[in-house]
């Protein structure tokens, strides 16, 4: 077969680090041709490119994406289970299993991402804190190894393996397709609690003791606030929506799933972007006051609960040329009070853009690359062109490492291999693991390189 690769300049939904590769669309009996194509630069596969840093980027190698199609993956209604290819997006999947009466496990705040994908980066969603992240909900997966070969691995068939894999990052092999578990619903809503907390103290107090009574929590926080107001946030906790809750005239399209697309970023945008301190700040002072002090029962649809932002498409356009970096860690029950110091120094930096989670995780997974630890996670976007941005972060990692806390390599794209190597205690583990099934380094990417993963 004569592959036939495109050179293409990739980066991350951040848009910063780019670099060249040669690229392709793959079908799952074509693989491994293409890999025969590799150079010593290696090979990755690539989903749809959510990633935030350099994670879905091999610079001067080969970078595949497999081809996938929702209509063809198997959903056992019985077993509650679905077998759908790497390839195939949470997006695609969703309006194939939501009119069935069925949810994924996990989402995270973007449902265009694939499966493959979200198995490589092991995501989590709003309900970690009671039902973990995605690598939880797999019964298993096919992977090609670098050798060509196929195997079938899961939690109760060469584990090791199969836990390398979740949270891998896509360096243990190309994943084919995968089972897992589903969630059974009624609707297609979900009942919302709203509250609005005035500071980090009482988001922090609120979450420690009425998220357990919920199966979602989300925390919205404002970064740009200071004093008394550091902090200042509105959670939002919920359910999926029950049939008996619904009028009879709801009742009769509860699975009705219909994600609307509101408006995109056109590709010409000034180079210095719309997030800034000013824009951000207004942003911030409207979201904050137009959500109420209290509320409960309220209801949202999948797509505005879970991707509001996916209404708005290459919303990252927004921050101009210079893109942006998402920036995700994770700090451990007790350390609340280096968790409100950071908050406070990326406050009073007026850095962060209006984009910030705080959320809650629960108890660890197997897998020794998974993110994922008891604790508390923030997310902060930031302009990448943001004065002193370096510096802060550079600082904010020092307080994350001392904290036992670690980053997320999904978001990544300026941590160091020391900051890798002291918030995943496991990493050796994993090395030796990944080693033993691509000795020759066949499988590559710009952060493996960067972090000293391969």
């Amino acid at each position: 077969m004569e592959t036939d690769f495109t050179t293409s300049r990739l980066t991350g939904w951040g848009r910063t680090s780019p670099s060249s590769a040669r690229t392709a669309e793959v079908s799952r009996g074509d693989v491994s041709e293409f890999i025969k194509d590799s150079n010593r630069r290696g090979v990755l596969m690539r989903g749809l490119g959510r990633s935030y840093g350099d994670a879905a980027q091999n610079a001067g190698g080969v970078v595949l994406t497999l081809k996938g199609s929702a209509h063809e993956a198997v959903l056992d209604v019985d077993a509650g289970t679905v077998t759908a290819g790497a390839g195939v997006s949470l997006h695609d999947l969703l309006k194939v299993i939501v009119p069935r009466g069925f949810f994924v496990p996990v989402t995270p705040g973007t449902r265009f991402v694939t499966v493959g994908g979200a198995v490589a980066s092991d995501i989590h969603g709003k309900n970690h804190h009671v039902e973990g992240s995605f690598g939880n909900h797999v019964r298993r997966l096919t992977l090609m190894l670098a050798d060509g070969t196929i195997h079938e691995v899961g939690p109760d068939q060469n584990p090791s393996l199969f836990w390398a894999t979740v949270g891998g990052m896509g360096l243990t092999g190309v994943i084919l397709d995968v089972t897992f578990s589903l969630i059974p619903i009624e609707t297609s809503l979900c009942t919302v609690n709203t509250i609005r907390c005035r500071n980090i103290d009482v988001l922090i107090e609120e979450m420690s003791h009425g998220d357990d009574d919920h199966r979602y929590s989300v925390a919205w926080a404002d970064l740009l606030a200071t004093g008394s107001r550091l902090g200042r946030s509105v959670l939002w906790r919920g359910d999926h929506t029950k049939l008996a809750e619904l009028s009879s005239k709801d009742a009769a399209q509860a699975l009705r799933y219909e994600p609307r697309h509101l408006a995109s970023v056109p590709p010409i945008v000034p180079s210095f972007g719309f997030v800034n301190k000013l824009s951000s700040s207004l942003f911030n002072e409207l979201w904050f006051r137009k959500e109420p002090r209290r509320k409960e029962g309220g209801h949202k649809s999948i797509p505005s609960y879970f991707h509001p932002l996916d209404a708005i498409g290459s919303w990252n356009r927004l921050y101009g040329a210079g893109g942006f970096l998402q920036y995700q860690f994770a700090l451990p029950f007790g350390r609340e009070d280096e968790l409100r110091q950071i908050i406070e120094k990326v406050a009073v930096s007026k850095t962060a853009s209006p984009l910030v989670v705080l959320k809650r995780f629960g108890a660890s997974n197997p897998a020794p690359l998974s993110f994922p630890m008891p604790g508390w996670t923030l997310t902060v976007d930031i302009p990448a062109r943001a004065e002193g941005l370096g510096s802060l972060l550079h600082i904010i990692d020092e307080m994350v490492m001392q904290s036992g806390g670690r980053h997320y390599l999904a978001k990544d794209a300026h941590t160091t291999p020391l900051a890798i190597r002291q918030g995943y205690p496991r990493l050796d583990e994993w090395i030796q693991i990944q080693r033993s099934v691509d000795p020759d380094r066949r499988w590559q990417s710009d952060l493996a390189r960067r972090l000293e993963l391969i």
